[in-house]
């Protein structure tokens, strides 16, 4: 018997079964019906929300791919963790000692570190250890409120004379020059000299006066760079005021170099703080400060003494270094032509 070619019954077809002449009001049969809803509910952002939606996606990527690249960097990570512990040092002094650090006892002058006090004791019978764990309280708070002083005088100065130009920029750039001729720590004694007191807020406004000079620069550099840009020229056109031009595209845009300029601005204010008070214009007793520890045995104990200078000077120098890589740290990861 021959086998005729074809399909049998109930073989499968690759034609799709027609279903046009069928039954759909069947009871418990339901056909699914075309989604006719549109792919957007919400409409499309214009104007100044576009101009917004683009330029937080700018910064987001930014910054998200300079967070990738700072959780790869060891000597960044080191630094931070160093800086965090002595910021928590300098917030709570008491979680490290429980000594009062006033407390003197002159019969123990200059005592050589041992297991009960590690670090010995200074000239006038405190307890080292104590001494350098509250010093980082002067230090640290020196720097910050520097950095915060010299950013908001250098970047409004920069914003300032980069988008408007002119007279204005003459005068601000003219008025930098000048200023940047006056040597930084010279600058600083002459007026510590003239006030009547010194503390670590007088430190420190005599560290911003001159110290906004660098930041001001590079805001003004990076301004002139992107002043012309395509977005920002389209929110001029949307009818963007001036402030919101500099403080909505401009700054944000042009304050990496500055962040990377701040950290390391930290360390040189933190290390201005111990020279002024090296050489007797800084912060003045019984503030303990690193500044004020480095030479309070004298000369002679360099040999005599040696952990009188060591132990701050250490200190010190972990904090200068600590700001230093996550300076560079930035610098790398914020600079898109570091990246390779």
């Amino acid at each position: 018997m021959t086998e005729t070619r074809g399909h049998k019954p109930g073989m499968a077809t690759d034609k799709p079964p027609d279903w046009s002449d069928r039954e759909t009001n069947q009871p418990g049969v339901q056909l699914p019906t075309p989604d006719t809803s549109p792919d957007f509910e919400q409409p499309l952002p214009r104007g100044e929300a576009l101009e917004t939606a683009v330029t937080d996606a700018r910064q987001a990527t930014l910054w998200g791919d300079a967070g990738r690249t700072l959780r790869r960097n060891p000597f960044f990570l080191l630094g931070s963790s160093v800086i965090l512990l002595l910021t928590v040092m300098a917030i709570r002094p008491q979680l490290f000692t429980d000594t009062n650090p006033t407390l003197t006892d002159l019969s123990r002058s200059r005592e050589s570190p041992s297991a009960e006090h590690w670090f010995g004791f200074d000239v006038q019978g405190h307890d080292y250890f104590t001494q350098v764990i509250y010093g980082a309280r002067v230090s640290m708070i020196i720097g910050v409120v520097v950095v915060g002083g010299i950013l908001v005088v250098g970047v409004t100065l920069g914003a300032i004379a980069g988008f408007y130009g002119g007279p204005l920029d003459s005068v601000i750039t003219r008025l930098t020059d000048v200023l940047y001729g006056i040597p930084f720590v010279l600058a600083a004694i002459l007026i510590l000299q003239t006030l009547p007191s010194r503390g670590v807020l007088q430190v420190s406004l005599a560290l911003i006066a001159f110290g906004w000079l660098t930041a001001m620069r590079l805001v003004r550099a990076s301004v002139i760079a992107i002043k012309e840009a395509d977005y920002v020229q389209a929110a001029r056109a949307l009818g963007g005021s001036d402030w919101r031009i500099i403080t909505r595209h401009l700054v944000p845009n042009s304050v990496q170099p500055v962040i990377v300029y701040s950290t390391l601005a930290i360390g040189t204010a933190i290390l201005s703080e111990a020279a002024l008070s090296f050489i007797g214009v800084g912060a003045l007793e019984p503030t303990p400060s690193w500044g004020l520890m480095i030479p309070a045995g004298g000369v002679s104990a360099l040999r005599s003494d040696p952990h009188t200078v060591f132990f701050p000077g250490l200190f010190l120098a972990l904090t200068i270094v600590s700001f230093t890589a996550v300076g560079d740290g930035l610098r790398d990861a914020l600079d898109p032509k570091l990246k390779r």
